[in-house]
């Protein structure tokens, strides 16, 4: 068992690098919204499937509280924000650099629970948080003098906004699997709980979309390019799985922990896939924000 969550685990973060690589790749075809939307117009249906498949096989629909579904409504539009804003992080610097800013998530998520449930870190984690933050000032700087103003850069707001994001996203996913009967396997309850997010997730994106006149012919373009966007919404699916199985198998922070090689995914990716360079001032930005970050995970 512990051989096997420690496998999942990798996958989940393999797959994880691989669909928002291909959302990157999709900037070439659709807009950032556009990007974003293949994931729950594609993602959507599969996970709808693989529910079903449990339901076949002849598992139960949870018992389900009325505080799951403005919760989970509210996870998936906080999701749907930070793709968004993830993807923009990408465009103004490169893969790479954006999903590691992303990583904040974790240093954020712990101010949050500080700030809004009364929840202080522990002298370790301050440390973290402190490493992570000169790590992102290191890293919005290029290396050159640590000046606070240059958290003003694009690439560095665009990635703090996508980490706070889907920090919330991630509460609130947790949050909403809390809200049905325990009763089922844990991976099951998530699967579910993605099933619904990603239904309301492509209906609330879509329309969004359809409002928007600048923006109504990426549905089209979506569909058109379906060999690509499709592949994004089954490994979305398939990571969000992962991620499930994992954290049944094993504690939240070993799993977290562990999947923090994700970084060193989207590293390889963004270096011999997408052809972006990085300088030795970026690499050691980098280490500092994931050794800040494993900092809060495990001494915070």
């Amino acid at each position: 068992m512990w051989d096997m969550w420690i496998g999942v685990t990798i996958a989940a973060a393999g797959l994880q690098i691989a669909r928002t690589a291909l959302q990157h790749r999709l900037r070439a075809l659709l807009s950032v919204s556009g990007a974003g939307f293949v994931r729950y117009l594609y993602g959507a249906p599969v996970s709808l499937i693989a529910v079903t498949v449990c339901l076949l096989a002849g598992l139960d629909i949870p018992a389900i509280k009325a505080r799951f579904w403005p919760t989970i409504a509210a996870a998936g539009v906080a999701q749907i924000v930070g793709t968004v804003f993830l993807i923009r992080a990408f465009d103004a610097r490169d893969f790479a650099i954006g999903t590691v800013l992303s990583k904040t998530e974790v240093v954020q998520v712990a101010l949050f629970s500080l700030v809004l449930l009364g929840e202080p870190l522990r002298a370790g984690g301050w440390i973290g948080a402190v490493v992570c933050t000169v790590g992102v000032v290191l890293m919005s700087t290029r290396g050159k003098r640590l000046r606070w103003a240059s958290l003003r850069e694009p690439t560095s707001l665009f990635g703090l906004a996508a980490g706070g994001m889907l920090g919330l996203a991630a509460i609130g996913i947790r949050a909403a699997s809390g809200a049905m009967d325990d009763a089922s396997p844990a991976a099951f309850r998530a699967l579910v709980g993605l099933a619904v997010m990603n239904a309301m997730q492509a209906l609330i994106h879509g329309s969004y979309i359809g409002i928007r006149r600048s923006e109504r012919a990426q549905v089209g373009l979506a569909l058109r390019h379906w060999r690509s966007s499709a592949i994004v919404g089954l490994l979305s699916v398939c990571g969000s799985a992962c991620w499930a199985i994992a954290l049944a198998l094993e504690n939240a922070a070993k799993v977290r922990t562990l999947g923090q090689v994700e970084l060193l995914f989207a590293f390889a990716v963004s270096t011999w896939w997408l052809k972006d360079r990085h300088s030795r001032a970026e690499y050691v930005a980098s280490a500092l924000i994931v050794g800040g970050v494993l900092g809060v995970m495990i001494a915070g």
